[in-house]
């Protein structure tokens, strides 16, 4: 089985690099991922200027773009061949509700899913990278579950994928949810430069409107792993 892994936080950050680690355990594994944090980039492409792709210490290649120029340039040229499976993550926080609309991690499984591929975004509940080994271990199993189940389709698929921040021993069994939803956005902050010029920046996301017994928000809550099929 061959995998591509992307994500929105960048290629240094702990939850692609623990992904990555256990991933490998059950394919050949290609990483593609930004070189800085492109959070809250969706789907986006970069149109107007030069994407530059270069190669880490690790193997890892790094791009001057969003997850989906990552996954959009590995899948119609950079690799040569046509992985298994698309993942995305592991994100550091969650995306549920609302967040899917504007997560890259999301956005670049996506974009795997439109080019015809297989995909799973994952993302901790939680930011600050607790248990993202945990984390990436419950990855490695669902992706095995996955690939086993999936093997006699040629349709692809797209799941969001939310783990709590838990050892592997304390996750509660996955529930298959809808997405909930979020209350509006925080205000917009803004803030003087040293040269008296206002700065903004966008609020926080809302908390959980939403989070009935069959959404993410309410899984999550209880300590389940939220599986949310998604369709574009």
């Amino acid at each position: 089985m061959r995998i591509l892994i992307s994500n929105d936080d960048g290629y240094l950050a702990p939850g692609i690099i623990a992904l990555f680690h256990a991933m490998k355990k059950i394919a050949d594994v290609e990483v593609v991922a930004p070189e800085q944090n492109n959070s809250a980039k969706s789907n986006a492409l970069t149109l107007h200027s030069p994407i530059y792709i270069r190669q880490a210490d690790n193997g890892f290649r790094y791009v001057t773009g969003t997850p989906a120029d990552c996954v959009h340039i590995a899948l119609t040229g950079l690799l040569g061949y046509k992985p298994d499976l698309v993942v995305s993550g592991i994100n550091n926080g969650a995306n549920m509700g609302d967040d899917t609309i504007y997560s890259g991690t999301v956005g670049a499984a996506m974009e795997a899913y439109l080019m015809g591929i297989p995909a799973i975004a994952f993302s901790q509940v939680e930011r600050g990278w607790g248990n993202i080994e945990d984390a990436a271990q419950w990855a490695l199993e669902f992706v095995q579950s996955m690939t086993q189940r999936s093997a006699s389709t040629s349709v692809p698929w797209l799941l969001n994928v939310n783990i709590p921040n838990k050892p592997l021993r304390d996750l509660k069994p996955a529930k298959i949810c809808r997405l909930g939803r979020r209350h509006p956005a925080e205000r917009v902050i803004t803030q003087l430069n040293p040269r008296g010029e206002t700065m903004y920046w966008i609020g926080g996301a809302g908390p959980a409107k939403d989070e009935a017994h069959d959404t993410d928000f309410f899984a999550t809550s209880q300590g389940h792993v939220s599986i949310t099929p998604l369709q574009v």
